[in-house]
Order: structure tokens, then C-alpha cells, then sequence
């Protein structure tokens, strides 16, 4: 019969139907020719070891069909029995379907009607086409989700940037022109409100790129959370005291392991949150231990969280409507980069709360062995007044503004300030005989960059000077080419409480400090 299905029946013709029948063998897909009347008439080994059961030359196509439903190996679209009687009707029909096995593999049939009747079927398998075509196309579900993520980002990136802005020029307009001490006084206060609001927004965008670049690895380490406890509550205290809130830290004894600095970040968050929030009573840092884990938790008497809200709050930009009502001077946020930072660092995130009561946030931590603790962390408690009285400081930035906003700081905490605005400037006040405790130098200045003054004014003193950086380029490549350096770096805008402790560290404490950005 395979004979009559190739046309030839000469036995001189024997060499040419066997080297077809051994070049059918040899295709990488399964090939089945049916005569006119329904019978098998060649079958190559690889169709036949698809299925399961026997598929003898001169079986019909209808037992064929029957014993292929009835095996349960392919899973069919409809019922067996709808799908039988269509596959018998569609004999000798041009068309083509992908079916998927139990095991998981698909497979395309193809069939074509022949000449004079019957048809050619064939099955390839296709199962790796699809799962490439599966992956390219959640890849871009994905990269589409993900631009249509960072297009909603950036709208309401910038909408929360012009409107302190928009606060901040028509306040500077009216300070210039108001006339009354009291009143001038008033809006330098809210324009430094406004200032800070932007200073907030733009630390956490940075932060959010810097986790979607994926330029932020987790460096863990065992430590004792007294160290961030009494971090938060100097960050904190005065904050909750103009509210009117009691702010507690129950420190616990032991150490965990897990990046201290993102840890910081994450609890950081929950307490200005907490803080935010609550309008009356308290809020409490303390920790629950849960075998060989620790959940710190930050405990507030705010207003609460609703359910419907509980899963959006950790979304970027999310506000509750209430929030929205009150013009409250969160940036929706914070939550959001706790949840990027617990992800980063695989520790798990809870909120539990109750309307009208308040909220719990959480995050669990694994406890650390204290032999492995690192050791020189010492934390600057608090600044004392008047530590810096006297202290000479050379000042290099080229910005006029920024120069003189600088050396106003600086000369409220009574240090003698000395400025340039170029290295040529700050080189010519070395040679005049000035003698500095600590050099600081902006990094992008007009042809040098702030790390070549640093050398070239130790160069002049003839000793290695306490120095920083500051900067508004967070490039990570520019920050690690200052940290080789030995230099330790400050972003732009500079916050004044970390200055101060940066320049404590440098000036009373060197030993804490070695090239850290803080």
C-alpha cells in the first residue's frame, strides 16, 4: 500500500522508493499518508512513537481518531465526542491546529489533501517556539506595564514638584516685598518647608531609580538596632515634640543581620509615616522576637488605614482620598521604597491596623550572632553647641549663591569660614599663611573637580587635611571614584544635620569614618 501512495508499483523503481521512504524517515517531524478511502498508508517511526498506542499501515483514520480521544494524551478543545466528529469530517481538508499534550509538549498538525484523494499529515513539535513566544510576549506585557508604570511616575513626579515650587516663587516674591519683620520671617519659614518638601521628593526619586537600575546591593552585616534606634530618635524627637506626640524606643539586646543602612531607610519611613499621621498620643518603635527572627515594629495612634487601602499604600505615589482631602505633605513614596528595599533585602513587610485606632507596621529580620558584629560603629548621639566655635574651614564651590548660603551656615555655628570658588583661589589662601582644620569642595567645579583641590591644597599645607565632597552627581561611578580617594561624600542639596555629622566625624572622631556616602 505505501507503494500505491508514492505512484509507483515498477520493482525497477525499488531504489528510488526506498531512498524516499529512508529520506521520509530522516524529516524531523511526523509524516502520515491516508489513501482516499480513509486507510493508513505509510507512517514514519516518529509519527508513530508519538502516541501511545499502536498506529499499524491500513488502520482507518477513523479508529485512528476514536483511540486518539479516547486515550486521554491530547488535551482536546471540546468534548472527545464533538472533537471525534469533527476530525472526521475535516478529512482530506486543508488546514492546520496546535494541540497540547499531558506532558506538556504542543504540537502542530498539519494536514494537505493529495491528488486524486486522501491527504498528508504532518506533526512537528513546536513546543519551544511557543514558550519563546510566550516569554516575548509577557516580556512585553511586561515592558509595557512598565512604561505605562514610569509614564504615571513621572506625571505625578511632576505635579508634586511644581507645587512647592510654585509655593516657593510666589513666596520669594512676596518676602522681597514685605516690609514687616514678622511676616517676612513667617514665609522664610514656609519657604523652607517648601525647600524640604523638594529635598524629599528628589531623594526618593533618586532612590527609586537607583533600585530599578538595580545600582543598590544589599551588603548584610550583624549589628545591634541600638545603633539606628538612636539614629531615628535624633532624626525624630523634635519633630514629634512640635506635634505634641510621645516618641518611644524600646531597644532590644542582641544583634540582627541585614543591611544596617537599608534597614535605617526602611524603619526611617515607617516613623516619619507614623508621625505623619497621627494627630494625638503616641508612637512607639520596639521589637517582638519570633524564634530565630525579630519584628520590629513601628506602633502609631493615628487615624488608621482602611482595608481597601492596605495593599495601595506601598504603591508609588499612592495617597488615601482622606490624605488627598487634608493636603497632607506626604509624597506617597516612603511606603513604596520600604516595600523595594524589603524586597531587595527578601524581609517580610506587615501592616495591621484599625480605623480610628492607629496602624502597626512591621518588618521581620533575622537575628545575627554578636561575635560577628562590626565593630567602630559608634554613634554621634547629638551635637553640642557650640563645638565648631572657632574651627577654621576652607570652603571651595563656584556657585556665588550656593558660596554664600554655605558660609552663612557655617558662620552660624561659629566657624571661621574661609571661601574660593576655584582651585586658584583656594591654592592662593593656602600660600597666604591660612591654616585650616577641614577642607570642603564642591566636585564639579568649572575645570577641576573637587577631589584634584583636595590633593593640591594638602599639597600646599604639606598635611593631610580632613576633607568632603559634595556633590549633585549620584552617578555611582562618580561616587566610588571619590571613596577611592579616601573622601568621604555628601549629595546635594546638603541637609545641615548630616553635614554637622559628617564634619564631628572628621574633625573629633576620625576613626568612624573612611569614604562613606551619607
Amino acid at each position: 500500500m505505501a507503494e500505491a501512495a508514492f505512484g509507483r508499483t515498477e520493482p525497477s523503481d525499488a531504489a528510488e522508493l526506498a531512498a524516499l521512504r529512508a529520506g521520509l524517515e530522516a524529516v524531523p517531524a511526523g509524516i502520515a499518508i491516508w489513501s482516499a478511502d480513509g486507510a493508513l498508508s505509510y507512517a514514519n517511526l516518529r509519527f508513530r512513537r508519538i502516541f501511545e498506542f499502536p498506529v499499524p499501515i491500513g488502520s482507518s483514520f477513523e479508529s485512528f481518531v476514536g483511540e486518539l480521544a479516547r486515550s486521554r494524551e491530547w488535551l482536546l478543545p471540546t468534548s472527545a465526542a464533538e472533537w471525534e466528529s469533527a476530525e472526521r469530517a475535516g478529512f482530506g481538508r486543508d488546514r492546520e491546529s496546535d494541540y497540547v499534550l499531558a506532558d506538556g509538549r504542543v504540537l502542530n498538525l498539519s494536514q494537505a489533501p493529495l491528488e486524486g484523494g486522501g491527504m498528508v499529515q504532518t506533526l512537528t513539535d513546536v513546543t519551544s517556539v511557543k514558550r519563546n513566544e510566550r516569554a516575548l510576549r509577557e516580556a512585553k506585557e511586561v515592558a509595557e506595564a512598565t512604561d505605562e508604570a514610569k509614564s504615571r511616575f513621572l506625571r505625578a513626579a511632576n505635579h508634586d514638584l511644581r507645587q512647592p515650587l510654585a509655593s516657593l516663587k510666589i513666596l520669594i516674591y512676596n518676602c522681597m516685598r514685605e516690609p514687616d519683620e514678622a511676616h517676612r520671617a513667617d514665609m522664610l519659614h514656609a519657604m523652607s518647608v517648601a525647600a524640604l518638601i523638594m529635598e524629599d521628593l528628589l531623594g526618593a526619586l533618586l532612590q527609586i531609580g537607583q533600585l530599578d537600575a538595580g545600582r543598590i546591593q544589599p551588603r548584610v552585616t550583624s549589628f545591634q538596632l541600638s545603633q539606628i534606634f538612636e539614629r531615628l530618635d535624633i532624626q525624630f524627637r523634635h519633630q514629634a515634640q512640635e506635634k505634641g506626640l510621645k516618641l518611644k524606643f524600646v531597644t532590644p539586646r542582641g544583634t540582627v543581620a541585614t543591611d544596617r543602612a537599608l534597614l535605617e531607610r526602611i524603619l526611617s519611613n515607617f516613623v516619619a509615616n507614623a508621625i505623619r499621621f497621627t494627630e494625638v498620643g503616641t508612637v512607639l518603635v520596639g521589637c517582638r522576637k519570633e524564634g530565630r527572627l525579630l519584628r520590629i515594629e513601628v506602633v502609631d495612634t493615628g487615624r488608621g488605614v482602611r482595608e481597601e487601602d492596605r495593599e495601595r499604600v506601598f504603591e508609588e505615589f499612592y495617597r488615601a482620598a482622606e490624605a488627598r482631602r487634608r493636603q497632607k505633605s506626604g509624597l506617597g513614596l516612603g511606603l513604596n521604597i520600604v516595600k523595594r528595599l524589603a524586597d531587595l533585602l527578601e524581609l517580610p513587610v506587615r501592616l495591621r491596623s484599625r480605623v480610628g485606632r492607629g496602624s502597626i507596621f512591621s518588618v521581620t529580620v533575622p537575628l545575627g550572632n554578636i561575635w560577628h558584629s562590626e565593630g567602630g560603629e559608634t554613634e554621634i548621639s547629638e551635637m553640642v553647641a557650640g563645638e565648631f566655635a572657632g574651627t577654621p574651614v576652607l570652603l571651595v564651590e563656584d556657585d556665588d549663591i550656593l558660596r554664600r548660603s554655605m558660609t552663612q551656615l557655617l558662620q552660624r555655628w561659629g566657624i571661621e569660614v574661609h571661601a574660593a570658588a576655584d582651585e586658584a583661589e583656594a591654592v592662593r589662601l593656602a600660600q597666604s599663611g591660612v591654616s585650616v582644620s577641614l577642607i570642603v569642595a564642591d566636585y564639579n567645579l568649572k575645570s577641576r573637580t573637587g577631589v584634584d583641590v583636595v590633593r593640591a591644597l594638602r599639597a600646599e599645607f604639606g598635611v593631610a587635611t580632613p576633607a568632603m565632597i559634595v556633590t549633585a552627581d549620584a552617578e555611582p561611578r562618580v561616587l566610588e571614584s571619590i571613596r577611592e580617594e579616601g573622601l568621604p561624600v555628601l549629595i546635594k542639596p546638603v541637609s545641615p544635620p548630616r553635614l554637622r555629622v559628617l564634619m564631628h566625624n572628621l574633625l573629633f572622631e576620625p576613626g568612624l569614618i573612611s569614604g562613606s556616602r551619607q
